[in-house]
């Protein structure tokens, strides 16, 4: 539930033309459930559970990763 809020979070910041904030936060949203795919259980983690931990926690992290740094690469527009 945490993680999709975030992400949640984040498409709206997205719709609203904010898309830098949002990309961000779908970033870190990524980043959380990686790191809660290496830290919960199976029976905990629920629909993060794809396939197998390290290769679930391996895809979130490194999607998370990028989207953080495309979203901190890009300059912001000028008014």
């Amino acid at each position: 539930m945490a993680v999709g809020a975030v992400v949640a979070v984040g498409l709206v910041g997205v719709a609203l033309d904010h898309w830098r904030y949002g990309s961000l936060v779908i970033g870190i949203g990524l980043l959380l459930a990686g790191g809660l795919r290496l830290t919960l259980r199976e029976r905990q983690a629920g629909l993060l559970v794809v396939r197998s931990r390290s290769f679930d926690a391996t895809a979130l992290l490194a999607l998370g990763f990028a989207l953080v740094a495309l979203a901190n690469t890009i300059p912001a527009a000028r008014l």
